[in-house]
């Protein structure tokens, strides 16, 4: 690890993916140790397009622990990150008087200073808590030298980070223990396992959802009745499905069954009193939009879901990210020329056809879509190791562009 001789400060430096579920999470059994009500399954996305980066530092000068995200200082105190910062020093001391030699004696007794930044709008629909949790869990855990199951720790800071500690298509075992052990993410298969999919990110809104999925999922829990149906009949029997899905690389039924728990998903939060709404109208002319395209050909070609927020994920083939990516252009005709209407990885333009056109036979709504972000399957958290990158200066304190 790079050190600092002067302040005597190690820097540790990590990436995290976001991660987007298409069998749903929603809803806990423990509040405290973010125990799920049911089963999830979700794809991490690449971090070429979408990440969380982390620098930890600890030193024996630093008075008391600090965190920084986005470029502000922020409560060091939230209970959540709390959990994760008392787990990961309880295993350090673990390690350490279990004999291990690669445990850091000195980080385990330090205070840390931690800067966190997302290169994607945060709180905004686009998984920023699961991403932001995994990298902190993930860089602290190489500072202070503990291995093992994380996945466990970092459910305790984000229920759906957990899934952010692997690449690929990942689950998370809801668990049946009252402490939580079972409770952990599994890869399903590596992100290499499916080269073809893609994944289109449709920006509706970078704004901060009115009701946080906490206490959102914690209203539904009380109040809908579907959600327990759900919980209790619907999504084991999706859990086994989706995993055949992915392993057949089956895009119809990925496709279909990825639609479908999104609608439901969304269904809960309606039938949970007073009723949430996550989704916009923009949101539901993208719904039409799929809906009619893969009625226009016959199959499913594209798929849609939606988190707690408006913006659309869409789950696609590699052969069909042109024309709907046209399509999207075409009846949400950006503000802008297209210069910064497609991000992430290029599309080729393609014309569309006059018989697509009229077969959908919507009218454009323009403004309604800011961006789309084109992105696929990617790897988990990653180190760092040009210490350049470190978002934490020699003093421990964020360098003026983190």
């Amino acid at each position: 690890m790079p050190e600092d001789k002067v302040h005597k400060i190690t820097l540790v430096t990590c990436t995290a993916p976001v991660n987007i579920a298409v069998i749903k999470y929603w809803g806990k059994r423990d509040e405290d140790l973010i125990l799920p009500i049911n089963s999830s399954l979700s794809v991490t996305l690449h971090q070429d397009q979408l990440k969380t980066t982390t620098t930890v530092a600890c030193s024996s000068s630093f008075k008391e622990d600090r965190i920084w995200l986005n470029g502000k200082e922020d409560d060091i105190n939230q209970p959540r990150l709390q959990s994760c910062l008392r787990e990961l020093r309880r295993l350090a001391r673990k390690r350490r008087c279990d004999g291990d030699a690669g445990a850091d004696a000195l980080a385990c007794s330090h205070r840390v200073h931690i800067c966190s930044v997302n290169n994607f709008p945060t709180a905004a629909g686009l998984a920023s808590s699961a991403a932001g949790y995994a990298c902190l869990v993930y860089t602290l855990s190489r500072l202070l030298g503990v291995e093992g199951e994380l996945s466990e720790v970092a459910r305790q800071g984000s229920g759906s980070a957990c899934r952010s500690m692997y690449g690929g298509f990942v689950q998370w075992r809801m668990g049946e223990q009252e402490d939580g052990k079972d409770s952990v993410a599994e890869q399903v298969e590596p992100e290499s396992h499916w080269p073809e999919l893609r994944v289109l990110i449709l920006v509706v809104s970078a704004e901060r959802k009115p009701v946080g999925s906490t206490a959102g999922m914690q209203t539904s829990v009380e109040t809908s009745p579907l959600l327990k149906h759900r919980a209790d009949s619907l999504v084991p029997g999706r859990m086994e499905e989706m995993v055949g899905a992915v392993r057949r690389r089956d895009f119809a039924a990925f496709g279909e069954l990825t639609m479908k728990d999104s609608n439901q998903f969304h269904a809960t939060c309606m039938d949970t009193y007073p009723p949430i709404f996550y989704l916009s109208d923009v949101s539901r002319s993208v719904i039409n939009l799929v809906h009619r395209y893969n009625q226009h050909y016959g199959e499913t070609r594209v798929a849609y879901t939606f988190d707690a927020g408006p913006n659309a994920v869409i789950y696609t083939l590699e052969q069909h990210v042109a024309e709907f990516v046209q399509a999207v252009k075409h009846f949400f005709p950006p503000e802008t020329n297209g210069g910064q209407f497609l991000r992430g990885l290029s599309v080729s333009p393609v014309s569309l056809s006059e018989e697509l056109k009229s077969s959908i036979g919507m009218n454009p709504l323009s403004k309604g879509i800011s961006y789309i972000i084109s992105t696929k399957a990617g790897p988990g958290p990653q180190m760092v190791e040009d210490p350049s990158l470190h978002l934490l200066g020699s003093d421990g304190l964020p360098k003026k562009s983190a």
